[in-house]
């Protein structure tokens, strides 16, 4: 009889290592292997000889960083949407798309299993298993870390399982940090950062500098939009693989984008984490800062109650909802004069916008100018302040007659009226 097969969601580190010779000794499952890549450092084809050692009976990489970037970071950055003003869903964005890949192998190699080593303690494991849920509901998922049959209560004795089973391993019991990479950020969790008293070490950074060893004169950049979406850095188009590495080693050189955040995760406990995202803390400034010069101000005012539930729901691992596609929709419209191009000043850890131009703006310096001009009558405002107004005069009118209050100048209450500013009987 054919074993079952299942599909393991596998980086080679140790949680999944240690899972991979589980499933095998526990279930008797044909564990097939797969890492995602989404643009994290790692020998692809080291990982695959190592999950085929440990016994998977396939292991297959796919290559994901265009679709994540072009289908889940831009849509998200045209949002504008930072989970609690802070976070920018570095992992939030990529679990979703992994889910739908895990999926994908499942319909090919007829498997009805997906197994993933997210803890019952974290966010991840809802943002796997609601995308799956929604893409595929026939396919089961393992989840080991909440299966009864588990072993393990802490990582320390999952290092000791994998020297036992000659499962090399890059962690120690000194040094441990939960870590997840992409070509957007990376995260640090765990060690020392779990007490919020501790002051996270310099060296806990992968992917920046510390501001204060970045350099002492500032870089200057151009970034151009189309649509919301960046095409290009000092005038050279790239495409989205090459502009956000290009944008990541800049921001990197200028240790910018390192934030050391406590959330409030979906499973209804606090979080400490150390994150590192270069290149999107860039962008986030450069493409709020292009919406400043082109959107009026409602849609801007709409568009921030908007991005809020946008980041939720992505932090929240609910994706392939409808109410995530309508959000889409309404930020795309919002999107479609969101071109031109924005200086970015790069400096010791800060990503600020110098200068901006688009030939969609609505700053006109003929209007807002502080000399002298012929398109702006100020006596105009006179009249729209009266207006404007109208209601707090009111207001205080009754207030007035309520109280038997007399205002200054006026011998009587009776028939108090507006007219222009002025109170008259």
């Amino acid at each position: 009889m054919a074993k079952e097969k299942a599909v393991l969601a596998y980086s080679g580190g140790l949680d999944t290592s240690v899972i991979m010779a589980w499933l095998q000794e526990k279930y008797d499952y044909d564990v097939i292997a797969v890492c995602c890549n989404a643009g994290q450092k790692e020998d692809f084809d080291a990982i695959e000889k190592k999950a085929l050692a440990t016994g998977a009976i396939k292991a297959i990489t796919i290559d994901m960083r265009e679709e994540y970037i072009t289908d889940y970071i831009w849509p998200t950055l045209k949002a504008d949407a930072i989970y609690e003003g802070v976070y920018m869903l570095g992992t939030s964005m990529a679990r979703p798309l992994m889910a739908k890949k895990l999926v994908e192998v499942c319909e090919q190699e007829g498997a009805f299993i997906v197994v993933h080593g997210c803890t019952g303690k974290g966010n991840d494991q809802v943002r796997f298993e609601a995308s799956i849920n929604a893409l595929n509901p026939a396919i089961k998922v393992v989840a080991p870390w909440r299966s009864p049959d588990w072993d393990f209560s802490s990582r320390e004795e999952m290092i000791e399982y994998a020297h036992a089973h000659n499962i090399p391993i890059a962690q120690s019991t000194e040094k441990i940090y939960s870590r997840d990479e992409n070509i957007w950020h990376i995260s640090h969790e765990g060690g020392e950062l779990e007490n919020p008293w501790n002051v996270h070490l310099d060296s806990i950074h992968v992917l920046s500098v510390p501001p204060e060893k970045a350099p002492d004169e500032p870089t200057y950049i151009d970034i151009e939009f189309e649509q919301g979406v960046p095409v290009a850095v000092d005038g050279e188009k790239m495409d989205p693989i090459a502009l956000l590495t290009k944008l990541n080693d800049l921001g990197s050189a200028n240790g910018i984008g390192t934030i050391d955040i406590i959330e409030d995760r979906l499973v209804g406990m606090k979080s400490r984490g150390v994150y590192e995202t270069p290149g999107g803390t860039i962008l986030f400034a450069a493409h709020k800062g292009l919406e400043q010069l082109i959107l009026d101000r409602d849609t801007t005012q709409y568009k921030m109650i908007v991005a809020q539930k946008f980041a939720q729901l992505v932090y929240d691992g609910l994706w392939f909802t409808p109410l995530r596609e309508a959000i889409s929709a309404f930020v795309d419209k919002t999107q479609e004069q969101v071109s031109g191009t924005v200086k970015m000043k790069l400096y010791k850890g800060g990503a600020y916008v110098a200068a901006r131009k688009s030939p969609y703006s609505l700053y006109n310096e003929e209007f807002a100018t502080f000399s002298k001009d012929d398109v702006y009558n100020q006596h105009d405002a006179e009249g729209f302040i009266n207006l404007f107004s109208l209601p707090l005069k009111i207001r205080a009118i009754q207030k007035m007659n309520a109280e038997g209050e007399v205002p200054a100048g006026h011998e009587s209450l009776e028939k108090i009226v507006i007219k222009g500013s002025d109170f008259i009987e």
